[in-house]
């Protein structure tokens, strides 16, 4: 009993899922009990029991004498108003900048009477899809998603595809995925480089390396940035340099090419580096200064976020601002107006400067 038991639930598990992913889409039949009992070598009663608990679920509906069909899920399985949920998917939970976005849309979800069911995705695009598949069964009243490997991932299209048939409130945060037309809050990336760039040009910099993590539509963006500003002084945009690297490369790695490409410059080294985030910068000053570097002087670094660790190393860190606090109020307040059916627009934040001592004009 315990063997089919585990069995049925895993069954009903793989139907519920392919359900869920529109691989089996509303309206069509379903494969018969002979053919599940081939696909998955289990007996019939253990397929009936799988299907029976579908049915209960409002997934499938059996039809005398012609089969089983998949029911119009979207319809009868809307979120439950007394439970009243918001699902938040963050690429990280416990470190960096996102505590503080997440806290504060907790804060302003629950002053309203609301629970939050948080999921990490690690920035992950497998860990996403199983967030997504678990926390679609729970039928949450909203949803607030930071897309995982926004740049590269379209494995789970589906998944968001499905989430829109619901007809369930979303928003995304720091970026989005093209097509699913969710309400976004991100910051300006592209624009907050440029100038970034431009600034370090106004006080002698021409040779900056950038070093950007490419899997994520931030980090294409802060690019671009990088490269218009390039694009703007046609005299010295030569002597830009770019490093991209993707968010499952270990940072050793990463240093080991920004070194190797400083040594084997005879003419031209790089006289600032511009990272993709704070993280990376920190992390890297602290490689350079364990190889003898002195920051600023040898060379600038510069980061993106405001981290709060950046204000107190050594030297403290010149970076860009980045909403954290601010983005998960909003996103809070913008996913309750959608609870209420209330009009809302995609917010744009525009970064500032935070000059500290990680820079120095040359």
């Amino acid at each position: 009993m315990p063997a089919n038991k585990a069995k049925y639930k895993i069954i009903k598990q793989q139907v519920k899922n392919n359900i869920l992913s529109a691989r089996y889409k509303i309206g069509d039949r379903l494969p018969t009990e002979s053919d599940f009992m081939a696909e998955f070598d289990v007996s019939r009663f253990t397929i009936r029991r799988a299907i029976d608990e579908l049915v209960n679920e409002n997934f499938v509906r059996r039809v005398q004498g012609n089969g089983m069909y998949i029911k119009d899920w979207h319809k009868v399985n809307k979120a439950d108003e007394d439970l009243r949920t918001i699902a938040v998917i963050t690429t990280h939970v416990a470190d960096y900048i996102f505590p503080n976005i997440i806290n504060a849309i907790d804060k302003v979800i629950s002053d309203a009477g609301y629970s939050l069911i948080l999921a990490n995705t690690h920035n992950d695009p497998k860990r996403e899809r199983d967030n997504l598949l678990r926390l679609l069964k729970l039928k949450p009243s909203a949803w607030i998603i930071e897309p995982t490997q926004s740049a590269v991932n379209r494995e789970n299209l589906d998944l968001y595809q499905q989430i829109k048939k619901l007809d369930v409130p979303a928003v995304f945060i720091n970026s989005s995925y093209p097509g699913i037309g969710f309400t976004c809050l991100k910051t300006d990336d592209r624009g907050s480089l440029s100038e970034l760039t431009n600034y370090l040009f106004s006080i002698g910099h021409r040779r900056i390396m950038g070093v950007f993590q490419i899997d994520d539509i931030q980090g294409v963006e802060r690019m671009k940035g990088f490269v218009d500003a390039y694009l703007g002084h046609p005299y010295f945009s030569d002597r830009q340099t770019t490093i991209m690297y993707k968010s499952t490369d270990d940072y050793d790695e990463i240093f080991t090419r920004i070194t190797n490409f400083y040594k084997n410059q005879t003419v031209d080294k790089p006289d600032a580096i511009i990272c993709y985030n704070d993280q990376l910068a920190i992390a890297l000053i602290d490689n350079l200064k364990e190889q003898g570097w002195k920051i600023p002087e040898d060379i600038s670094i510069i980061g993106f976020d405001d981290y709060n660790i950046s204000r107190y190393i050594t030297p403290t860190l010149t970076t860009l601002s980045h909403p954290k606090s601010q983005m998960g109020r909003d996103a809070g307040k913008m996913i309750l107006n959608l609870i209420d059916n209330k009009a809302v627009k995609s917010i744009t934040y525009y970064p500032e400067l935070v000059l500290r001592k990680s820079v120095m004009p040359i």
